[in-house]
């Protein structure tokens, strides 16, 4: 299982499952709260920008709002500026899961990286960024 991509493929879906478990316990499902994230340092955005945000599909995120608003994270409100667009906002349930999904968040990444050094760790977010970095630039 030495095949990067193996790897890298392996280590997502673990760590998506913990995390769905890990946030779960804060009225919060997978992939919401990296949308909650981008809310938190500036509500009122809309699912377009949020997407471009965190290198997501425009659809995704409206779905995922769409949830989110079901369970009372995030509602929609259009957009005083031009009415074709909706803005989402915290709603008071989404402002107050911030510290616990905060510190699930932490929790979670002290756990997963437990067995590295504090330089593995900053080079794995290191690489990690330039493999990302790598992957959105459009050129050949």
């Amino acid at each position: 299982m030495d095949d990067l991509l193996a790897l890298f493929t392996q280590a997502a879906k673990l760590l998506r499952e913990a995390a769905d478990e890990a946030m779960s316990g804060h009225g919060v499902r997978v992939g919401q709260h990296i949308v909650l994230r981008e809310l938190w340092n500036k509500d009122g955005l809309a699912p377009g920008e949020i997407a471009r945000r965190i290198g997501a599909a425009t659809p995704t995120i409206v779905n995922t709002a769409t949830r989110m608003e079901e369970v009372g994270l995030v509602t929609r409100r259009p957009d005083p500026a031009d009415a074709r667009l909706v803005r989402l906002h915290l709603t008071p349930h989404g402002r107050a899961a911030r510290e616990p999904v905060r510190e699930a968040r932490a929790a979670l990444e002290q756990h997963a990286t437990a067995t590295l050094t504090a330089a593995e760790r900053d080079h794995l977010r290191s690489a990690l960024a330039k493999i990302i970095a790598q992957l959105q630039d459009e050129s050949p």
